[in-house]
């Protein structure tokens, strides 16, 4: 199920993130840079950035799906604002990446048409983004495909037969395409009642020879950190170094630089917070065990040859002792030696040969009750 991007693995115990930067560098080679170094400083492992033609991506006329005060053209198109920042340009992008290996991070792109899915690949792109908008445009869907490289296929919008459809068309070109699906939300900015974590296991239901993982609308770090509980391998969040600056909607819903950081110290406590997916006793736990637990300690002088009580017996710490759930089997057997006051009861100091063995599931068989009504 795993894959490769570059040198990161992708569906490891790491949560690999993803600093969607779109046309967040305005065209600019030193906004870029900043755009870059910021994010591998926050402890961001891939760096995706957009590639599209507005003339191929949109009508002059398409209503946009997004609200920002900042547009240059207030009451104007998609095509209007994608106009501004169109990125089919190969010099610029081979600076991007050139800049990505500068500062170690990969580079990664969200080609819009089928020239800049070759043109990505022909510069070195190691793996596709799927924008959730093209989970139904075939044509690109094969285009991708047929590189073979990676795709991060995003599914805002989209139901379990959507993504069954673009995953089908994949793999008919590509039948062992790495895939990572991309449960979403596509709405600027996305509500936290609206982000739907939950859909994730969902999605594993369904598709459970790929990986899964998450890209977030949401304001803030705390919900996709929160993802890799539910066994996200990869969270793709939106991302600026200025939130203040014009031109791309993308801005002022970013996380910003401080804001990443943060998520991702919150990602990797999480991660190891997470654990084995067993309930055991933990090694930190053992210290606890011993000294939490009670024992069977006499109340009062308990004579040699003298029964074993319910008034002369007490649960206390540590337990070091034999254990209260062998009260019962305790009662009525007889004290091989005097004991005193608070001492603890041992196996050795019961004349009778009782066995204390440990507890486990078939000597409980069906004693224990059931849930099913």
């Amino acid at each position: 199920m795993g894959f490769n991007v570059g040198n990161l693995y992708v569906g490891g115990q790491k949560t690999i993130v993803i600093a969607e930067a779109g046309v967040n560098h305005l065209k600019r080679t030193d906004y870029a840079e900043q755009l870059i170094k910021t994010a591998k400083d926050a402890g961001v492992d891939i760096i995706k950035f957009q590639t599209y033609d507005a003339k191929k991506l949109t009508t002059k006329d398409a209503p946009r799906f997004w609200n920002w005060e900042g547009e240059r053209v207030e009451a104007g198109s998609q095509y209007d604002s994608y106009d501004v920042l169109a990125t089919p340009e190969r010099d610029f992008t081979q600076k991007l990446i050139s800049i990505c290996d500068k500062y170690d991070i990969e580079f990664m792109s969200t080609p819009f048409d089928l020239d800049s899915v070759n043109m990505l690949n022909e510069i070195g792109c190691k793996a596709f983004k799927i924008a959730s908008g093209d989970i139904t445009n075939f044509p690109l869907l094969r285009e991708v495909a047929k590189i073979g490289k990676p795709v991060f296929l995003s599914s805002g919008a989209s139901d379990i037969l959507d993504i069954k459809l673009a995953i089908s068309e994949l793999t008919k070109i590509k039948p062992n395409l790495d895939i990572c699906i991309m449960h979403c939300n596509l709405c600027y900015p996305s509500r936290p009642e609206d982000a739907n974590l939950s859909a994730v296991m969902d999605i594993k239901s369904h598709f459970p020879n790929y990986e899964i993982g998450l890209s977030d609308h949401t304001i803030g770090p705390l919900i996709p950190a929160a993802s890799c509980l539910l066994g996200v391998k990869a969270i793709e969040k939106h991302y600026t170094f200025d939130n203040s600056l014009p031109d791309s909607a993308d801005h002022w819903l970013s996380i910003n630089s401080i804001g990443m950081s943060k998520m991702v110290n919150m990602l990797r406590t999480l991660e190891k917070a997470y654990g084995n997916e067993l309930k055991g006793v933990n090694k930190s736990e053992e210290r606890a065990r011993a000294n939490a637990r009670r024992s069977m300690v006499a109340r009062g002088k308990i004579n040699k040859g003298e029964k074993f009580t319910s008034e002369n017996i007490i649960m206390k710490r540590p337990g070091s002792g034999i254990s209260p759930i062998y009260y019962d089997e305790i009662i009525g057997l007889t004290a091989s030696r005097d004991l005193n006051d608070d001492q603890i009861i041992m196996p050795t100091d019961i004349i009778e040969d009782a066995s204390f063995k440990p507890i486990t599931p078939d000597l409980i068989g069906e004693s224990i009750p059931s849930h099913e009504d």
